[in-house]
């Protein structure tokens, strides 16, 4: 039953991993090692020489977050015998995680031609667009998985809205039963036609991420290479807020570059915390660098999680560095559910250092935006339920685990006086009672979920994190592979596109363009 066992990650600094040679994408020896206050990163290639990296910006989160560290068991049915890591992904036996979120990238075309991005046709040379019955099965491999079924599809690209069956893909996805659909865009689409945000939601999608690079014209003339570009995004906004029963969920997604839009971090939290009515949450990802880079240029640019908390700290009045857990604290409340309901719930066993979290609350009567650990002792109740969950016993015992006893044990953690005045934790804890599937939306859709996911590049690329990896890509050839090995390393984003594309010139012939999306 159990979907999560002890991590087998070395801790503390410095230790040994393995990563690869940026240039001959060689399985090499890295050290992790602390300096200046940062943590390091440094491997040499025999033929290629020496490297060095910031893998993380501050070394004190970096250890803090390693006492969460929770690995999952692994997949059931993996497509592949692992063996020569990560050379043979699809998912393998070498694999700790199950698929948390899946990709599919609909198309690599787009109606944008962005600076920083890896999917582009046109950069490409050719055109990456699965048939609308290779997309099917490649959602019916990702229910299929074991021992849990994916639980969350996003569609991608390229740009996905632009592909020719969109709808019927969103349609289909809610036919197959994921739990949540999704889609990353630039947002053109929605901002030039009034009614696609409704036709989305009709579909049955329930989430936008939304590309959100900042507020200033030179951040999107430098990221997406298009002047004006805010105005469309705040006019997509609108239109999502505008969905009927409900506005279409929103997340900010924006990429941050250091030096050009890492002044706007805290900005974009502030307005995200104005527009509660649709955006309901911030996700950050700090650039991952593709192709060569000089070693001076990268050890300046790199931005890291821990940059990103510092920043959020300086730039707002919410936080204390303190507030920011990694993403594996959600495994054990997830442990705890699949246990206590005798089912098999999805388990986020990332990396320690993969992404991080954290949830804002407002409280409409004192006015004033708490952070949830500032109510909630979440490290306490980790250490408290941590080793609980664990023992080989509790399997049993959780069976007659009753709702009052996980309250009593939650309550301990639990400061009411210091939590909004709307927040009810007996509300929240509902999930731990048959029936009540929705009981952490009401937690969703009061507050501001902040994260951050750091994905690896070439030259930060450690193959314990990779291995670790909970969003995975899903391709037309049966794989599922993670994410970091997919857009970077021993590309197979390359290689599984290359497999089933044809020309620009043969997609001209057949539809007349390669935009595909005229006037835009």
């Amino acid at each position: 039953m159990r979907v999560i066992q002890p991590s087998k990650l070395k801790k503390g600094l410095p230790k040994e991993t393995l990563s690869i040679c940026p240039v001959c994408k060689k399985v090499i020896p890295a050290t992790i090692y602390e300096e200046n206050g940062k943590v390091m990163y440094k491997k040499t290639c025999p033929e290629h020489g020496e490297f060095r990296d910031i893998y993380f910006g501050d070394v004190d989160v970096y250890l803090r977050y390693e006492k969460f560290a929770l690995d999952g068991v692994g997949v059931q049915n993996p497509n592949v015998n692992g063996s020569n890591c990560p050379y043979d992904c699809g998912l393998c036996t070498l694999h700790y995680s199950h698929t948390s979120l899946a990709n599919i990238d609909l198309t690599n075309r787009c109606n944008l031609k962005c600076p920083i991005c890896f999917a582009n046709a046109n950069a490409a040379g050719y055109v990456y667009e699965p048939t609308f019955e290779q997309i099917v099965k490649m959602m019916e491999t990702l229910r299929n998985e074991k021992p849990v079924p994916t639980p969350a599809v996003q569609f991608a690209g390229g740009e996905p809205t632009i592909y020719p069956k969109f709808l019927e893909v969103i349609q289909k996805a809610k036919e197959l039963g994921f739990a949540q659909i999704q889609v990353a865009t630039n947002g053109v689409r929605l901002a030039h036609e009034p009614d696609f945000a409704q036709k989305m939601l009709d579909a049955g999608l329930h989430t936008v991420y939304l590309q959100f690079d900042g507020f200033k014209d030179s951040t999107y003339i430098k990221t997406r290479g298009r002047p004006g570009f805010l105005k469309e995004k705040m006019q997509a906004i609108e239109y999502l807020r505008n969905t009927k029963p409900r506005p279409l969920a929103t997340v900010l997604v924006p990429v941050i570059v250091k030096g050009v839009n890492d002044d706007e971090v805290g900005q974009i939290i502030e307005y995200a915390l104005k527009n509660l009515d649709v955006i309901r949450s911030v996700n950050y990802q700090p650039v991952s660098f593709a192709g060569r880079i000089p070693q001076e240029e990268l050890i300046v640019g790199r931005y890291t999680q821990g940059d990103l908390i510092r920043d959020l700290v300086n730039q707002t009045t919410y936080f204390e560095k303190e507030d920011f857990f990694p993403i594996p604290v959600a495994a054990m409340f997830s442990e705890l559910a699949s246990q206590v309901l005798n089912k098999y719930y999805v388990a986020f066993t990332s990396h320690p250092h993969c992404g991080t979290a954290t949830y804002l609350l407002n409280d409409y009567d004192s006015k004033k935006v708490i952070p949830i650990s500032r109510f909630i002792d979440v490290e306490g109740l980790w250490e408290e339920l941590t080793p609980l969950i664990m023992q080989e016993k509790f399997e049993k015992r959780s069976k007659i685990l009753t709702y009052p006893a996980i309250y009593r044990i939650f309550k301990k953690y639990y400061d009411q006086s210091k939590a909004p005045s709307h927040f009810k934790i007996k509300e929240i804890l509902e999930i731990f009672q048959e029936g009540t599937k929705d009981a952490l939306g009401k937690l969703h859709w009061d507050s501001l979920f902040i994260g951050a996911m750091h994905f690896q590049d070439e030259y930060n690329y450690d193959l314990e994190r990779l291995k670790r990896c909970v969003i995975h890509y899903a391709t037309p050839d049966g794989r599922i592979i993670p994410f970091c090995a997919y857009n970077t390393g021993p590309v197979y984003r390359t290689e599984i596109e290359k497999k089933f594309a044809i020309s620009l010139e043969e997609y001209r012939n057949r539809h007349g363009t390669v935009l595909g999306v005229e006037g835009l």
